[in-house]
């Protein structure tokens, strides 16, 4: 098992664009109705704009898990061990922290708190996803995300090497 770390920094508006968060339902809406059926085709064509969209989009997914999707080259580090992971999370904590929107989320033992608590899940298997409002109206995502396999989706490949 290894670890994968992923970062995204953006505004709060394009963050917010959840249809792209998500990956598509595997079955596709009816088709429309006819010609005349405008919220058909609407939803038709949003169907295809995601599902052709999610999988290469930068966007943080909302299940941590599905970063496992995206292209390798959103992985910002790979690590075997959880401790290592952490720490890169921690030093992306202490980057952002001047930035961040509340004082109470750029309090030092907060962020300790957070880091030491990522190694321990990320050492039992779990994901790690945490996000936070930036100056501006801007939003930090860091994930740190267990690979081969990811006890979430088990069925989903290692981005970097292709294996489950």
């Amino acid at each position: 098992m290894h670890h994968h770390g992923y970062l995204w920094t953006g505004s709060k508006q394009r963050f917010d664009e959840e249809a792209l968060r998500r990956p598509p339902t595997p079955d596709p809406p009816p088709a429309p109705a006819g010609d005349d059926d405008t919220a058909g085709k609407r939803l038709a064509e949003r169907y295809r704009e995601v599902k052709a969209e999610f999988p290469i989009v930068d966007l943080p997914p909302l299940e941590t898990a599905h970063w496992l999707i995206k292209p390798r080259k959103l992985i910002r580090g790979t690590w075997e061990e959880p401790k290592e992971a952490a720490e890169w999370f921690g030093e992306r904590l202490a980057e952002y922290a001047p930035r961040f929107a509340s004082e109470s989320d750029r309090d030092s033992t907060r962020l300790a708190l957070l880091v030491n608590a990522a190694a321990e899940r990320l050492g039992r298997g779990g994901n790690v996803s945490h996000g936070f409002y930036l100056e501006r109206p801007s939003f930090l995502s860091v994930a740190l995300v267990c690979c081969s396999p990811n006890r979430a989706v088990p069925d989903l490949s290692c981005p970097a090497t292709g294996h489950l």
